[in-house]
């Protein structure tokens, strides 16, 4: 059996031979049948280091109907004993994540610390997730009526999909899969084609640790895949994060087929910074959120809103000086601050962003365009790149670049900085660093966005709380992780219950009430 366990021995990870991945269906290895394929990049050299299979629509069905089969008798495995199998998989994980981390970096381009960063945050969803006992409790109301005592249960949906992006290849593959397979689900999950190495290796693991086969697939594809996800009736609901044209278009098929689907799209987070702040430390956060991962983060900071001239000026000097000495490299390298982009396709879009705030009249700080990184010259990098003077009308502002480009979009005062968040289309971060706690709360209180940091330039909550954002950055009712999970992939079902006592009332024609 093919394991991608075995794939990475050289230095890059993956060495000069392009490998054949598969599908993992029914707890093992599946070669592809369509006859099409996808190919991934090392980005650091700019090489094929793969071919994934895209599934037809009849592999997808053929993964579905095996993951219905399996999830009769996980769904009645006992709660604590699921969780048993989760506590194993992450000490497994634990075990395996220097080789993880490599192989992520080696097919997305984060470093190898970004990447362990990357399986840390998911892992840490699946150990909440360990808690099922206690969160599938239900509610129980004695004495509601003469009699009649009423309960609730939490059931599992049955069969449930995800469909996960590149720039997160562990993490939100286990943000849904963790809850989802704790909650007594099947799970079927549809990775990005650009970086599906990491998925594979971990279904293997959730295999390993005693997961039964065909609980958990991973069926690899494209836009064929995905819609036979959406169109297949055995599927109940449906997890995305990517894009917000994609994730309206998957949000809305899924309510067309009767599907939950929680969706989450794009983002363009704001970092609000006060006359009061502390400018270093502001400065600081600016260039590990705004060019960490090469900007390929949901909840990258894109946007620094200073107030007031004196703190622009002050902060945009203070930036411009910070990105001259960052160190873009080789994802494996050492003592690299980011590395290269996804593909040659992402680095010409951003590119092309780049060149439309310059004819726009932003003034350029930092141009990051035409980076060479010696011994890697094929490799997909974009420097650092850096704008002052930019107004919201310029598309750099607007719309998500998904790059490491950070972008000074000036305000007079405190009330435009808030007016600024609040009526972009996309609202999933913003972040403010100030001294002053009036200022703070009163921001987090009006200000309309999902999540919101204080001195805290990536506001992702910890595993416990839920993530989501607001308006056009997501299509759904209920968040990733937390709670919301476990709401999302169970079912409520309610029980009123009354045994006779021997006394017989007769029929009653009108609307049972507490009266």
């Amino acid at each position: 059996m093919y394991s991608v366990r075995g794939a990475d021995e050289g230095t890059r990870g993956m060495g000069t031979m392009t490998r054949e991945l598969t599908h993992f269906v029914g707890g093992k290895h599946i070669t592809g049948t369509s006859g099409r394929f996808s190919d991934v990049f090392d980005p650091s050299t700019g090489e094929v280091q793969a071919r994934v299979p895209l599934a037809s629509t009849d592999e997808v069905r053929a993964a579905i109907a095996n993951a219905a089969a399996a999830q009769v008798g996980w769904a009645e495995t006992n709660p604590q004993k699921r969780g048993r199998v989760l506590t194993r998989f992450i000490d497994l994980v634990a075990k395996d994540t220097d080789y993880l981390a490599r192989l992520l970096s080696s097919e997305h381009g984060k470093t190898v610390e970004d990447a362990k960063g990357d399986i840390q945050r998911g892992i840490e969803v699946v150990e909440f997730s360990v808690a099922a006992p206690h969160l599938l409790k239900g509610e129980y109301s004695t004495s509601a009526g003469t009699g009649i005592d009423v309960y609730s249960l939490r059931q599992p949906l049955g069969v449930v999909a995800g469909i996960t992006p590149f720039n997160f290849p562990a993490m939100i593959p286990l943000w849904q899969a963790g809850p989802a397979l704790a909650c007594g689900n099947a799970f079927i999950l549809k990775p990005s084609e650009r970086d599906p190495s990491v998925p594979l290796r971990l279904a293997e693991l959730f295999l390993e640790a005693g997961l039964p086969e065909g609980v958990l697939n991973v069926i690899n594809g494209d836009k064929e895949a995905v819609d036979a996800i959406l169109h297949d009736d055995t599927i109940q609901a449906v997890g995305f994060v990517g894009s917000t044209p994609i994730a309206q278009y998957i949000y809305a098929t899924a309510a067309a087929e009767g599907k939950r689907a929680q969706c989450f799209g794009g983002a363009k987070n704001h970092m609000i910074v006060m006359p009061d702040a502390d400018l270093d430390q502001a400065a600081d956060a600016l260039i590990g959120a705004g060019y960490g991962s090469a900007g390929e983060r949901c909840m990258a900071i894109s946007v620094a809103v200073p107030v007031g001239k004196e703190t622009g000026d002050a902060l945009a000097a203070k930036l411009a000086e910070r990105v001259q000495h960052l160190n873009v490299g080789a994802s494996l390298d050492e003592g690299v601050d980011y590395g290269p982009l996804i593909t040659r396709d992402a680095v010409n879009r951003v590119t092309d962003y780049i060149a439309g705030a310059v004819d726009s009249g932003a003034e350029m700080l930092a141009d990051g365009r035409g980076l060479v990184v010696p011994g890697h010259e094929n490799g997909f990098y974009l420097g650092p790149t850096l704008f002052d003077h930019v107004t919201t009308d310029m598309a750099i502002y607007r719309e998500e670049v998904f790059g490491p480009v950070l972008v000074i979009a000036r305000a007079d005062d405190y009330e435009e900085a808030l007016a600024m968040a609040t009526d972009h289309e996309y609202g999933n971060g913003v972040a403010i660093f100030t001294r002053d706690g009036d200022t703070a709360r009163d921001f987090v209180h009006r200000v309309q966005v999902g999540m919101i940091g204080v001195n805290v330039p990536i506001p992702v909550p910890i595993a416990y709380h839920t993530f989501g954002g607001w308006k056009k950055s997501v299509f759904g009712d209920l968040n990733q992780h937390g709670p919301d999970a476990f709401r999302f992939y169970t079912k409520t079902k309610t029980v009123t219950s009354r045994w006779p006592s021997g006394i017989r009332e007769g029929a009653s024609f009108v609307m049972p009430t507490m009266k």
